[in-house]
């Protein structure tokens, strides 16, 4: 006896006193180790005072059995349950009921935090039906609670790609690239600009709360224990009855007000509803576990639908008087936090104005002394530059001068070229002159000739009538039957006859010849002195040539000279201007080899033609 009593002591004292539980929140993973004895509610009070939630009875800690789930009972002890046998045993703390309406019933931030997560998870997996639209919605809210107020400078394109926002089935029913999803959720993420975390997690579940499916437990039922065709829903309205391919409107509605009494025997259940007019709506479920859960879910929502119907605890009184205390509070603060945000934002704004200032001070600093030293060295170099600019007009001056005494010894010079031209244009006009007026004597010279050679003609004829008349005497004086005569021998004439006609042709004889020895001693004193008028005037000419030749020589120097020095003195070369003289008549190189041409031209024909008359009187003679 007492060997079996120490082995039973020994067994007792072998047994563990605490099992490890881990405790899954939508945000967080905690483990506990409790104690062998502890019931559920010791496990639920553990995990809502670590989690610092008060609003306790939305909440519960399900577990997994075998292809469904349950919810911990909190007056039963936690290892007397059908929990997991592993180790640690796992628990999910998540909302259990759901209330109508979260504006008004849900108090804490952690609440609302929990509540959003859960409802943001469903949607996400599917489980509650959200229209494309209202995805995208929500999916703005969810950003706007996580990243806070849009900014583009911090929120460039593609900072949503590791987010997960919107549903798949959303994702698939529209040929949509993520940038698109993304900019459209953007600019909805833009309007909610002030909008506070909790403030954006309560606008996320108002939208949520009006989804058809939202805050609905879905259970497979039959009306009769052959097939299954139809799904129970239980939610904070009461039971609902859908057709198994549509849980958005209800074949048959049951709300809480309405139904009187709610049991199951087995797999059967009974809903009884308060008009007892109305027929009693019986199902069947397939285990009798889910029976247990749904009833179990039924007196939850009814009590709280029951609870929103009176008047709220002091406990509860007291706690939306904290919350709404902290909200205050908590709005002061994002108002004075929004006020230091703008000024801290305008202060920013300030100094970075001032240093933007600063800067553009310290570029026109730099910059000013930057145009001061090249202003410097471009002084430098102008001072440089001005010395070396006197300088040069001294040198220009001094050429200037140079020049302006060339310029006057060359108007000096050009004076006496043009006196000299003027001298040498006056002998070239006189030379003209002598040239007319040796053309008019050779052409007088020749009228007189012609005049010459007529008075010979006639003294020829004269001549030749003496002879005929002297022959006529002669053969009178002879006679006829004499035929020849003695030669050279004059035969008598008759005292009167013979004396008179050799009277009148010696007399005539005799003036002939005295006017031809006149004429021609004439003409040969003419010719001496016509031949050296010419050769004087040949003379003349080829000096006047010369003399031309080397004036202009010396012309075309002068004003190359002049022009160099205006050139140099302005530093630069200028063309050479052709200035005209006034009252200057000029007569280029070329007329004056043609004048002279013309004159060598006419003198040898004057000369030829003179000579010609000479021979020509000459042989008279």
């Amino acid at each position: 006896i007492k060997r079996s009593i120490m082995s039973i002591l020994g067994l007792k004292k072998k047994q563990p006193k605490t099992f490890k539980v881990k405790v899954i929140t939508m945000d967080a993973e905690m483990e506990f180790s409790c104690e062998v004895k502890w019931k559920g509610k010791d496990l639920f009070d553990l995990v809502c005072r670590t989690v610092g939630l008060r609003e306790t009875w939305f909440f519960g800690l399900r577990y997994t059995v075998k292809d469904t789930y349950a919810w911990l009972k909190q007056e039963k002890r936690v290892l007397d349950q059908e929990v997991p046998k592993d180790c640690p045993i796992t628990f999910h703390f998540l909302a259990k009921f759901f209330p109508e309406k979260v504006e008004e019933e849900l108090v804490q931030e952690i609440t609302q935090h929990l509540f959003f997560l859960q409802v943001k998870k469903q949607i996400l997996d599917e489980e509650i039906f959200c229209s494309p639209e209202a995805s995208v919605l929500l999916a703005s809210y969810a950003v706007q609670a996580k990243y806070g107020d849009y900014d583009p400078n911090f929120h460039k394109p593609g900072f949503l790609a590791q987010d997960e926002l919107l549903p798949k089935r959303v994702l698939m029913q529209y040929q949509m690239t993520a940038d698109m999803w993304e900019e459209k959720i953007t600019a909805w993420y833009a309007e909610h600009r002030g909008i506070a975390r909790d403030e954006a997690e309560m606008e996320y579940l108002k939208i949520a709360q009006d989804l058809e499916m939202y805050g609905v437990s879905y259970f497979a039922i039959t009306q009769n224990k052959r097939d299954t065709d139809l799904l129970l829903g239980v939610d904070a309205q009461g039971l609902h009855i859908y057709s198994p391919n549509s849980k958005l409107s209800p074949n048959k509605s049951f709300p809480w007000s309405g139904i009187r009494n709610i049991s199951y025997s087995e797999k059967e259940f009974t809903i009884k509803p308060l008009d007892k007019k109305k027929d009693v709506f019986k199902f069947y479920s397939s285990q009798l576990r889910v029976n247990k859960l749904i009833l179990q879910l039924c007196i939850g929502n009814h009590d709280l639908f029951m609870r929103r119907r009176k008047v709220d605890s002091i406990e509860v009184q007291q706690m939306k008087a904290q919350a709404k205390e902290e909200k205050a509070r908590k709005k002061m603060e994002r108002q004075i936090l929004a006020r230091e945000k703008q000024m801290r934002e305008e202060a920013e704004r300030a100094k970075e104005e001032m240093e933007r200032r600063l800067f553009q001070l310290q570029d026109e600093a730099r910059l000013a002394n930057e145009a001061l030293l090249r202003s410097e060295e471009t002084a430098d170099l102008l001072a440089e530059k001005a010395q070396i600019a006197e300088e040069e007009a001294k040198l220009l001056a001094h050429k200037a001068a140079e020049a302006e005494q060339e310029r006057q010894r060359l108007e000096v010079t050009a004076m006496k070229t043009k006196e000299e031209k003027r001298l040498m244009e006056q002998k070239m006009r006189e030379a003209e002159q002598l040239a007319v007026k040796l053309v008019e004597q050779s052409e007088r010279r020749l009228k007189e000739a012609d005049h010459l050679k007529q008075d010979l003609t006639e003294a020829k004829d004269a001549e030749r009538r003496a002879k005929q008349k002297l022959l006529e005497i002669t053969k009178t004086t002879y006679p006829l039957g004499d035929i020849n005569p003695p030669a050279y021998s004059t035969p008598p004439a008759p005292p009167e006859a013979a004396d008179l006609g050799y009277e009148s042709a010696s007399t005539r004889l005799d003036f002939k010849d005295s006017d031809m020895k006149r004429l021609s001693m004439e003409i040969e004193r003419e010719r001496l002195e016509y031949m050296e008028k010419s050769k004087h005037l040949q003379d003349q000419l080829k000096e006047l040539k010369s003399e031309i030749e080397s004036l202009k020589l010396e012309e075309q120097q002068q004003q190359a000279g002049l022009y160099g020095l205006h050139s140099e003195a302005r530093g630069y070369v200028q063309e050479p201007v052709y200035i005209p003289h006034s009252n200057v008549c000029v007569m280029t190189s070329d007329d004056l080899l043609f004048l002279i041409t013309a004159i060598k031209v006419v003198i040898p024909k004057i000369n030829n033609f003179t000579d010609h008359c000479y021979l020509e009187q000459g042989l008279t003679l």
